[in-house]
């Protein structure tokens, strides 16, 4: 138990440290102790309930909530937007948190993946500010980008945007996401280009994905590069619930296989389970099973979603418990 002199000195260090804003070189000098001393007494007066150290989140940031989705998915990271407006207001804010999230994590050497069809990763990417000194990095298209004229300018402007940003090279898959056959998939993945791009999916260091619900964003839908209402159909009756780069998945998050997947020209869920850091950006209520979903199948390990999704999340998290 410290002597109540003790005590006092405490009190006045932690005061002028924490109160007047004193380095403790500082403080050793005008209370003519070591600063050894200085920061022993700060230790202690911690220990002894004299500071107690409080981290309180500003307005908009939901810590509770990214910590119970992270606990109830088995997730790296989660980040929760606080958006109230409408879907374009959504698409800003989710994009602003993953562009932060991405520009602060990248690395000289990546092989970054990313979906072509994706508004929330358009958001993204828009969001995003160049990096500096990065080098060897590679903008790998994860899902064929060729679609009707007016969305391929997304799917073009989305990997090469980020090439830009990032001082890299793209490696694009100059094909549709989904061929009018098998045999006219098999072919367009027997191209050499297409193949080189196909190639660099075990070597990728991180990939960046939206989640689908089984019904077509209108990006996707616009572009082309959707099944017909039969096959969606066809899909839902194997209990297919989202997708990931139109690889479907069921409400457990296992696979759903069908002849459909063999029209797919682009990453499979099983390569991309092999990735080893998966960042999803994603939100909505209407997508929230398909969110749950893919979460169930650890197919990502970093979730950028809004409160409202994040927090039906929790309950469909609780509901299986």
């Amino acid at each position: 138990m410290p002597s109540r002199e003790e005590l006092r000195l405490m009190v006045r260090v932690a005061r002028l440290y924490h109160t007047e804003g004193l380095r403790q070189p500082e403080i050793a000098a005008r209370l003519d102790l070591s600063q050894a001393r200085v920061s022993r007494l700060l230790k202690r007066a911690e220990a002894e309930g004299i500071i107690k150290i409080t981290v309180t989140a500003p307005p908009g940031i939901l810590a509770e909530v990214e910590e119970a989705l992270q606990q109830a998915y088995g997730l790296n990271l989660a980040l929760v937007v606080d958006s109230d407006g409408g879907e374009e207001q959504l698409l800003h804010d989710l994009g602003a948190a993953a562009a932060y999230y991405v520009e602060a994590t990248l690395r000289s050497g990546d092989v970054i993946g990313i979906s072509s069809w994706s508004s929330s990763l358009l958001a993204t990417v828009d969001a995003m500010r160049p990096i500096p000194k990065l080098s060897g990095v590679r903008v790998v298209q994860m899902l064929g980008g060729v679609g009707s004229p007016s969305a391929r300018l997304h799917a073009n402007r989305l990997t090469h945007h980020l090439a830009e940003l990032v001082a890299g090279e793209v490696v694009a898959l100059p094909t549709p996401g989904i061929a009018g056959s098998a045999e006219s998939a098999r072919a367009m993945r027997d191209d050499p280009f297409v193949a080189g791009g196909m190639a660099l999916f075990p070597k990728l260091t991180i990939a960046l994905v939206g989640i689908g619900a089984l019904e077509p964003s209108r990006l996707l839908a616009s572009s082309g590069n959707v099944f017909a209402q039969a096959e969606l159909d066809q899909l839902q009756r194997a209990g297919a619930v989202g997708d990931i780069s139109l690889r479907f998945f069921d409400a457990a998050g296992r696979p759903v296989r069908t002849a459909l997947d063999e029209r797919v020209i682009g990453i499979t869920l099983d390569e991309l389970q092999a990735v080893g850091r998966c960042v999803a950006v994603a939100g909505g209520l209407r997508k929230a099973d398909a969110i749950h979903a893919a979460l169930r199948g650890s197919w990502v390990h970093a979730l950028v979603t809004d409160r409202g999704t994040a927090e039906r999340l929790l309950e469909l998290a609780a509901a299986r418990s």
